[in-house]
């Protein structure tokens, strides 16, 4: 049978890498990004106000929760969080509680639509990283909503030079994509597969190769995208 080569542009789980070899895909792992919180008095203070507060706040990567999810000490804040995606919204319930989601959306512009909706504030906390997408803050300022935003992670694009040809690519954030096209160009028949429309956009700025887009923002329903498409199409 044919092995099909994917390269993953994240970090993966070993039961999914695992798994895709099962179904005849071989996944090299090759980061084009890496986080770090925000190492600074300033931002630990910015944090702990914000834990005081009765509050609408906004996550929109697990990065943000983590980093924030430091100082909780036991503490459990007076918060309504919006959030994106499973992975993220599965990391506010550990860290906050369930209770406290108000809502949950698959990008950017539609949870920022879903605040809007609710009009019950005119001010989010918006825990971000320094390379933030600008949809959210300024479709919530189009409405008069204030967006304080507090940067307690900081991204870093990784210069991989990659000098092989793959059947597939996995790309998991936008800002991944623009690491990867830095320093490389691809065949065109590679298959590119997005985790969810903001990184299918952005790789469409720098691709006209074929993208699959994942129905959820979760790494495994990626993986199990390339799985399906693969085997569907096997010579």
């Amino acid at each position: 049978m044919t092995k099909y080569k994917v390269l993953s542009t994240g970090k993966l789980e070993r039961s999914l890498i695992e798994q895709a070899r099962e179904n005849n895909i071989e996944i090299d792992v090759v980061p084009f990004i890496e986080t770090e919180a925000v190492d600074a008095l300033e931002i630990y203070t910015e944090i702990e106000n914000a834990l005081m507060q009765i509050a609408t706040v906004v996550f929109t990567s697990a990065n943000a929760v983590e980093a924030v999810a430091a100082h909780l000490h036991d503490y459990k804040p007076g918060w309504r969080i919006y959030c994106i995606g499973n992975t993220t919204k599965k990391l506010v319930g550990k860290y906050f509680g369930m209770d406290l989601i108000a809502a949950t959306a698959r990008d950017a512009n539609e949870l920022a639509e879903k605040i809007i909706e609710d009009d019950l504030t005119e001010e989010v906390i918006f825990f971000c990283g320094d390379k933030r997408r600008d949809e959210l803050p300024a479709l919530l300022n189009q409405h008069d909503i204030e967006v304080n935003e507090i940067e307690v992670y900081r991204t870093k694009l990784l210069q991989n030079k990659i000098d092989k040809g793959y059947h597939g690519i996995l790309f998991f954030s936008p800002i991944a994509v623009i690491s990867f096209f830095k320093n490389n160009s691809i065949n065109e028949e590679t298959v590119l597969f997005a985790i969810g429309k903001t990184t299918a956009a952005e790789i469409k700025k720098y691709s006209v190769n074929r993208v699959v887009v994942s129905d959820e923002t979760e790494k495994k329903f990626l993986i199990g995208k390339a799985i399906k498409f693969f085997d569907k199409n096997q010579n």
